[in-house]
């Protein structure tokens, strides 16, 4: 919703495993929110700290709001629940209203389709979306990696 949680979170893990991949000049990592709730803020402190405990970075990362133009440009438009997918295809131009879907497709072992917002939990919420990240970041990796041919 505002891009201070799990899609920050998401994109720091997903930075970190194409760079760790070796794709970081094949692919661009972004994420947005579909509110403008927090424009400009830093990622919640609560996910920062997680994250961090686990190697990734976000301090750097700032909340912006979804555009059109976004759904066009990238290859994947990924939503973190149904309500956010739904907001996309909303926002998407005709043509590409079935290019937004949810992240947790990419981790179909998990058995989860939704990352469920921390945002007004506790901090196992926050492990717990972490946890769902990188699963969904390993299996993005590999569609990525078989996109493009196994490199």
């Amino acid at each position: 919703m505002g891009n201070i949680c799990r899609s920050p979170t998401a994109e720091a893990v997903f930075r970190k495993y194409v760079e760790d991949a070796d794709l970081m000049d094949a692919v661009v990592v972004d994420s947005a929110g579909t509110h403008a709730f927090h424009i400009g803020n830093p990622p919640d402190r609560r996910s920062t700290t997680v994250a961090a405990g686990r190697g990734y970075r976000m301090d750097v990362l700032r909340a912006r709001q979804v555009s059109a133009g976004d759904i066009e440009y990238f290859d994947y438009v990924l939503a973190m629940d149904h309500e956010n997918l739904s907001i996309l295809r909303q926002l998407a131009p005709s043509h590409l209203r079935d290019k937004p879907r949810l992240f947790m497709s990419f981790a179909p072992d998990y058995g989860l389709s939704e990352v469920p917002d921390p945002y007004y939990g506790g901090p196992r919420g926050f492990d717990q979306v972490l946890d769902m990240v990188e699963a969904a970041c390993d299996g993005l990796v590999q569609a990525i990696r078989q996109q493009s041919g196994g490199r």
